[in-house]
């Protein structure tokens, strides 16, 4: 039955808080109503001049294809050059029309109609249409797509393997089929992995096309100087009005001091990560605006439990048939669950954010932000009692401890701003336990890779939710189905199969009592179970030089420069 044009199952959306205002509100089970109406784009006009912004970011991009990068650089690029069907809110997580001008559900809530913005062209002066959607989203899904083999799709796994096919109905109407209902799709559907690709630019560029990005936003790429710089340029063509930088620059300036320093003199006009020791001269520089919000993260210490599995067939879902192989880095004293409860109890994680967070931070409990719906705030922490620990490794069978090899992060994150101080820090409380802690250190890139292959031992990583839902953290991160030699997301490998059905529950309904509860009961086996240590939730801090107007902080701490001016 024909329904309103712009329909949205807000049961489907139930997710899509809004952090802007910190609040969180249920919907009734299956409520429907209406998406606010998008006003006819502007057509496009000259923007005034206005100059190049210069970003210094802590590290340099991956990948330049939305699809195919799970790392924060890579994405801060990407959203100024690629969009998707749908966007959010500035500041929330609420969802917009963006490439879709309007959606519709089935009474099922398995399928999705969108109907495609018209007169919009990829930066290669291609059209956008339902074929280009069908193209970005099925390279992705079919293992028989010509270009499945140029990507590894880790995100596909991780959040959209409820997606069985998209079909084009006619140029610009695409329709969405799901293989079951899926509480957050909405949400996910803003994000990064659903941006829309150039299909003339991927086949001119082949398995290079991730150098030479093309989308439709409102930035073009120029040049990509490898661990020095990505120029873009404003795309004078954009179906909204231009944007009014000239230029953005992000600029890899990895130390934080440098960093800041480059601000202080004019060499860029905005950085991330700004040490929080620098705080207080920050702000009492005039010419400078620090800008800072509770973060939507985690950060902690991953501990290789031994086993995962190779997804054969690439559904992101770990099939009974695909049994469990030691990962590369299996590390016997790891899979046993009194060393990692020990490892819990020998690190002091206030002291960790009181003296290195220098109080940007709280101390984590659990895996995922205390305000996300779900959370346990019945579970107690582990605490921090060495003698504890020496307990349960002497119980353990490692009376006079071990050696290990802990992975540190080479770059500045959202959750963690200084991976190798913590990193001594774990190393000073471990030792005085027995456990003497090895560094090992190496590019960003190569650290994703060796990290999702199972190389490690320990390694300290951490999450900047993505669209808002608890699936984003609990299901991606510690879920058996991202526990995939080679793609994984569940770096810790933790393969329990009732965890897994838990996340899966509960992302399957639309009763948000019902969601609750099963995470509840999962945060419980993941805290029993130990494979993570978890450090802390961390705000996100950016500074500006303060002619830098329009700039507006978003929850998942992806960067969009395009409401940007230079005064």
């Amino acid at each position: 039955m024909k329904k309103a044009l712009i329909l949205i199952l807000l049961s489907l959306v139930v997710l899509s808080f809004s952090f802007a205002g910190g609040k969180q509100e249920a919907p009734k089970e299956q409520e429907k109503a209406p998406v606010k109406e998008e006003k006819p784009a502007e057509e496009p006009k000259k923007a005034a001049a206005g100059g190049t912004l210069v970003f210094g970011s802590s590290g340099d991009a991956v990948r330049l294809d939305p699809a195919d990068v799970t790392d924060g650089e890579s994405i801060q690029r990407m959203d100024n050059i690629f969009e998707g069907l749908v966007e959010y809110e500035p500041g929330s997580t609420e969802v917009k029309p963006a490439l879709a001008t309007s959606w519709e559900f089935s009474d099922d809530g398995k399928e999705i109609t969108f109907n495609l913005r018209k007169g919009v062209k990829f930066h290669d002066g291609t059209d956008f249409n339902a074929d280009a959607v069908v193209f970005s989203f099925a390279r992705q899904y079919d293992t028989n797509h010509p270009y499945h083999g140029y990507g590894e799709w880790a995100y596909w796994g991780y959040m959209f393997s409820d997606i069985k096919e998209v079909v084009k109905i006619d140029d610009y109407k695409v329709k969405i089929i799901l293989s079951n209902v899926n509480a957050s799709i909405m949400t996910s559907l803003a994000m990064f992995t659903c941006n829309i690709v150039s299909p003339a630019n991927a086949e001119k560029y082949g398995e290079d096309a991730f150098k030479n990005p093309s989308g439709t936003g409102p930035f073009k790429f120029v040049e990509w100087v490898k661990d020095d710089h990505i120029t873009l340029e404003r795309n004078e063509n954009y179906w909204r009005a231009p944007a009014k930088l000239d230029r953005v620059i992000f600029k890899v300036i990895p130390d934080a001091s440098a960093r800041l320093l480059s601000l202080e003199v004019g060499e860029v006009q905005g950085i991330e990560y700004p040490n929080p020791a620098d705080f207080d001269r920050i702000r009492k520089n005039k010419d400078l605006v620090l800008m800072s919000e509770p973060g939507m993260n985690i950060g902690y210490m991953a501990m290789n439990t031994g086993y995962g599995y190779v997804d054969a067939n690439k559904n992101g879902i770990w099939d009974p048939e695909e049994k469990l192989e030691k990962t590369p880095g299996y590390f016997e004293p790891l899979t046993k669950k009194k060393v990692r409860q020990a490892i819990n109890y020998a690190i002091d994680k206030a002291s960790i954010t009181k003296n290195i967070y220098l109080e940007t931070a709280s101390p984590a409990v659990n895996g995922m932000p205390p305000f996300m719906l779900g959370y346990n705030d019945q579970i107690k922490d582990y605490g921090y009692n060495p003698e504890k620990a020496k307990q349960l490794l002497a119980e353990a069978g490692y009376p006079n401890g071990f050696e290990v090899t802990l992975h540190v992060m080479p770059v500045s994150r959202p959750y963690m701003f200084d991976p190798p101080k913590i990193g001594e820090a774990i190393q000073s409380y471990l030792a005085a336990v027995g456990i003497k802690v090895n560094f090992y250190q190496i590019d960003w890139g190569t650290y994703l890779q060796e990290t999702e292959a199972g190389k490690h031992q320990m390694c300290l990583l951490g999450w900047t939710g993505d669209n808002g839902d608890p699936d984003n953290f609990l299901n991606v991160l510690y879920g058996a189905n991202a526990g995939n030699i080679g793609a994984a997301g569940n770096y810790a490998f933790y393969m329990d199969k009732r965890n897994q059905e838990l996340l899966s529950m509960a992302l399957q309904t639309y009763d948000v009592d019902d969601r609750a509860k099963y995470y509840k009961e999962a945060q419980e086996r993941i805290h029993e179970d130990a494979g993570w240590v978890y450090l802390a939730h961390a705000r996100q801090s950016l500074v500006f030089r303060n002619n830098v107007k329009g700039y507006i902080l978003h929850p998942t701490s992806r960067k969009f420069f395009y409401p940007v001016t230079l005064e």
